[in-house]
């Protein structure tokens, strides 16, 4: 049995009240929900009408978020946004978001909280090179944070 539509908007107006959602992660939860297809879309479509939901800030908060808190670099905040179905337009404008210090700044934070034992500096320097290519920074830009270029 399905819920009433009603329930379900308010349901989905506090699920997206509590904090910044994606439209994928909204039509996931009402899916969950056991939602019809007819009253998912409709659901959506007030959501948006609301302000409830708004992809471009949804976006911008996920990145600064994932940057800040996380400490993720772009490559892999922008792979998070594609498996919440992100439109590429919306990720580009919450990539450009970043402030390019602060970026550099996080990075040199990973790096230099991250412990590594090795015998030579060679193998410390391509240690760090991976772990913070694991957390979604460049390689390139890593090696200029690590030669003191950036």
């Amino acid at each position: 049995m399905t819920p009433p539509p009603e329930y379900l908007l308010e349901k989905a107006r506090n699920y997206c009240a509590y904090q910044e959602r994606s439209i994928y992660d909204v039509k996931t939860k009402l899916t969950q929900w056991k939602a019809t297809e007819e009253a998912l879309e409709e659901i959506i479509k007030t959501l948006k009408a609301e302000n409830y939901i708004n992809e471009e800030r949804f976006v911008k908060a996920f990145v600064l978020g994932k940057l800040r808190h996380n400490k993720w670099g772009r490559n892999r905040i922008y792979y998070a946004l594609k498996q919440k179905r992100v439109p590429e337009l919306f990720i580009e404008i919450g990539l450009n978001e970043i402030d390019e210090e602060e970026y550099i700044n996080t990075l040199k934070a990973v790096l230099f909280s991250k412990k590594v034992n090795a015998k030579d500096e060679f193998t410390r320097q391509n240690k760090l090179v991976r772990y913070a290519t694991q957390k979604g920074f460049q390689p390139e830009l890593i090696w200029k944070v690590l030669r003191g270029e950036a």
